[in-house]
């Protein structure tokens, strides 16, 4: 396995984020659970937002910024669980 592999959400073809597959596993852990909880936090904020003065765009803005926080929190728990196949 290569020492980093890139992250999902990438914009352009070059790859700028990356994961570390040689980071500690607490570390890894602490990365995913740090984005769950703000992605967690905003979505329950849009749960509880009166949707009729809320602004379309705004909303999708929201969306968008919680499915990236997912999408990262996904690529590096992916990489602990592939660390943690690697100790059994």
């Amino acid at each position: 396995m290569s020492s980093q592999i890139s992250m999902t959400h990438n914009e352009d073809s070059i790859p700028v984020l990356l994961v570390s597959t040689e980071a500690p596993l607490d570390v890894l852990h602490t990365s995913a659970a740090s984005r769950f909880l703000v992605a967690t936090q905003m979505m329950e904020s849009l749960a509880s937002l009166d949707i009729s003065s809320a602004k379309g765009a705004d909303l999708q803005q929201l969306a968008h910024a919680a499915a990236i926080l997912l999408r990262d929190a996904c690529d590096v728990m992916d990489v602990l669980g592939r660390q943690i196949q690697k100790l059994v």
